[in-house]
C-alpha cells in the first residue's frame, strides 16, 4: 500500500478497526471524544466529506497517515503505512452508519490459546518482555473478520474483551474495559497500557503482589476512579506526552493520592520504551550563528 492508496480509506473505518467509535454525527462530521486525552466532550470531528480529521483540543489535523503517525507514535510514514493495511479489512468496509452496534458481531471462529506463534513470541522479545511473564497475563487470539484470519497477543479486561497487539498494528476485541488486579494491598499501580504493566514486571518482579488498574486507554480513566479511591497510594505510570500528563491532572485534581511516577523514565514516552533504552527524539532547532566581537 502507498500514501494515495491508504487516503482512500474512510478515518471512521481506521478508528472503528481500533475500537473508537463516534460519540454523535452532525452532517458530514462524526464527533470522537479524542484518542489523545481523557474528556467528557467530543472536540474530535472527522469530516466524512473530505476524509479529514481535526482535534481541535491541540489544534492538529490531517488526513489518515497523520493520525495513524500520531497514534502509533512514529515518526515513520512507511510504519503509519503498514499499520493501515493491516487494519483496513479489521472494520466493516463501508462507511459507519451510526448505530450501536459492535463490529464484534462480525468475528467468527475466536479461538483463545497459550502464546505459541513466532511472529508474536518475537515481538515480545523485540519489546524486552519475558515469554514467562507475558503467557502468565496474555494469551494468543485467532479469529475471522470479513473472510480474513487475524492474530494477535491478547489482554482480558474486566468485561470479557480483549486489548490486542499484533507487529502491525494495536486495537481491542470489543466490550472495551479497564483490567483490574485487585490484590488487597494499601497502594495500586496505574498504567495506560498492558505493555507498560508487563514491562515493570520484568524490571521488579516483587511488583506483581501489588494491586493494579491498566486503562487500555486513557478515556477510560473515569471507570478506574472507583477502584483507585479505595487505596491510600496511587502510582501513576503514564505516557510522557500530552494525553498522559492531561489524565494525570485530572486525578490531581479529583484530590487522589498521586504518585507521578513519569518523572522517573523522563526522556522516554512510557515505561517499555524506558526498558528498551529507546529515547524520545527531541526536534532539533536551528540557531542562528552570533556574531562575532573583536
Amino acid at each position: 500500500m502507498n500514501s494515495e492508496q491508504a487516503k482512500q480509506i474512510l478515518i471512521e473505518n481506521y478508528l472503528l478497526s481500533i475500537g473508537i467509535t463516534p460519540v454523535k454525527q452532525s452532517g458530514h462530521n462524526l464527533w470522537y471524544k479524542s484518542p489523545f486525552r481523557n474528556e467528557n466532550n467530543p472536540s474530535f470531528k472527522v469530516n466524512r466529506s473530505i476524509n479529514q480529521w481535526h482535534d481541535f483540543g491541540s489544534g492538529e489535523k490531517g488526513n489518515i497517515i497523520d493520525l495513524v503517525m500520531k497514534l502509533t507514535h512514529t515518526d515513520s510514514v512507511a510504519e503509519a503505512l503498514r499499520a493501515i493495511e493491516q487494519a483496513v479489512s479489521f472494520p466493516q468496509l463501508h462507511s459507519f452508519s451510526f448505530r450501536q452496534q459492535e463490529f464484534s458481531d462480525g468475528i467468527t471462529d475466536l479461538e483463545i490459546k497459550p502464546l505459541n506463534h513466532p511472529a508474536l513470541l518475537e515481538l515480545l522479545i523485540k519489546r524486552k518482555i519475558p515469554i514467562s511473564i507475558a503467557s502468565k497475563y496474555c494469551k494468543e487470539i485467532h479469529y475471522r473478520l470479513n473472510g480474513k484470519f487475524y492474530f494477535a497477543i491478547a489482554f482480558p479486561n474486566d468485561n470479557g474483551g480483549y486489548e490486542t497487539l499484533n507487529p502491525y498494528f494495536k486495537g481491542c476485541v470489543p466490550p472495551k474495559e479497564i483490567t483490574t488486579f485487585d490484590r488487597n494491598t494499601s497502594s495500586v499501580n496505574l498504567f495506560e497500557g498492558f505493555m507498560d504493566y508487563l514491562s515493570l514486571l520484568t524490571m521488579q518482579a516483587r511488583q506483581a503482589d501489588i494491586s493494579a488498574v491498566v486503562l487500555n486507554s486513557v478515556t477510560n480513566l473515569e471507570k478506574a476512579v472507583p477502584f483507585l479511591s479505595e487505596h491510600t497510594l496511587i502510582n501513576v505510570f503514564f505516557d510522557n506526552d500530552e494525553a498522559g500528563q492531561q489524565a494525570l491532572k485530572k486525578l490531581q485534581n479529583l484530590n487522589l493520592p498521586v504518585a507521578d511516577i513519569s518523572k522517573r523514565y523522563a526522556g522516554f514516552k512510557d515505561v517499555n520504551d524506558y526498558l528498551c533504552g529507546k529515547k524520545m527524539e527531541i526536534p532539533q532547532t536551528k540557531l542562528k550563528p552570533k556574531r562575532l566581537k573583536f
